[in-house]
């Protein structure tokens, strides 16, 4: 006898269409290995990376990128690396939840719960945050190569063709 979320996985898309956002001041394409591991990962899981940029830590630039890839119907979600921190630059998280119409709580509990298995209580400084606007995902990551793949591995991924499901419902 199946779960529901194993049926709900059945029934959702195999391939979903992703944009990859390096929220950042100071990387490059050439040394962004933390978007560089979201879209290495995306592609070989089969997913399609429709647009990849970095754009500044700067509430108008995030918004305005974020709107930008939303308004796409080529875009399905929106995985953002980068910005997630406590600095007074890191703003990726005030940005993206003044956007969302519905939040995906469990994203972030589950993201500093297997953060905080791997390197301890400093997963609390992780702002790391999920949600759709309207249709679109929109999941946010910080941008350490090895937060990305914890992110990726465990939680994207698996589920990314079900919450594509969910969110279009």
């Amino acid at each position: 006898m199946s779960t529901i979320p194993e049926t709900h996985r059945a029934a959702a898309p195999a391939s979903v269409a992703c944009a990859v956002v390096t929220v950042s001041d100071t990387r490059t394409l050439e040394n962004d290995t933390g978007g560089g591991t979201v879209v290495s990962l995306l592609e070989a899981a089969g997913h399609r990376v429709m647009g990849r940029e970095i754009v500044r830590d700067e509430p108008d630039l995030i918004r305005n990128v974020i709107s930008r890839y939303s308004g796409r119907s080529d875009v399905d979600a929106i995985l953002l690396t980068g910005g997630t921190g406590l600095s007074s630059r890191d703003q990726t998280f005030e940005t993206v939840t003044s956007l969302f119409t519905k939040r995906i709580d469990g994203y972030g509990e589950l993201f500093r719960l297997l953060s905080f298995q791997e390197i301890g209580a400093a997963a609390m400084l992780s702002r790391a945050v999920g949600g759709l606007i309207g249709a679109k995902i929109v999941l946010t990551m910080p941008g350490s190569p090895a937060a990305v793949r914890l992110a990726m591995e465990k939680l994207i991924l698996p589920e990314l063709g079900h919450l594509r499901r969910e969110a279009t419902r």
